[in-house]
């Protein structure tokens, strides 16, 4: 059984930084894709923010988000990190982990599992 667990949300000012952990079990992150997403109250999709592929270790990013984000994972602790830096109130939201599954990563329909999410909030 797949089992992703978050951490490390919680509330900073603009212009702060955060890092986000997700602990994986279940699959080997080093072979399996991982990728982050985001959801703010009142939207029904989530929006893709950053992903690492599995085989290669390499990243792809929202648009809008890079420079600001960074995804990494240690393979040695089988967890994936996104480094927030820059912070900024529009990036307030339910920050969750997911693992691929096929096809393009940034949909969040092609991720089979999913964390619950750990919630990040930027004061003005």
């Amino acid at each position: 059984q797949v089992q992703m667990v978050e951490s490390g949300g919680g509330l900073v000012q603009a212009g702060g930084s955060l890092r986000l952990s997700c602990v994986v079990s279940g699959l080997t992150v080093r072979s399996n894709g991982m990728g982050w997403f985001r959801q703010t109250p009142g939207r029904m999709e989530r929006e893709f923010v950053a992903a690492i592929f599995g085989s290669s270790g390499d990243t792809t990013y929202a648009d809008s988000l890079k420079g600001r984000f960074t995804i990494s994972r240690d393979n040695t602790k089988n967890t994936v990190y996104l480094q927030m830096n820059s912070l900024k109130p529009e990036d307030t939201a339910l920050y969750y982990c997911a693992a691929h599954w096929m096809g393009y990563y940034d949909t969040s329909a092609n991720y089979r599992d999913w964390g619950q999410g750990t919630q990040v909030t930027v004061s003005s």
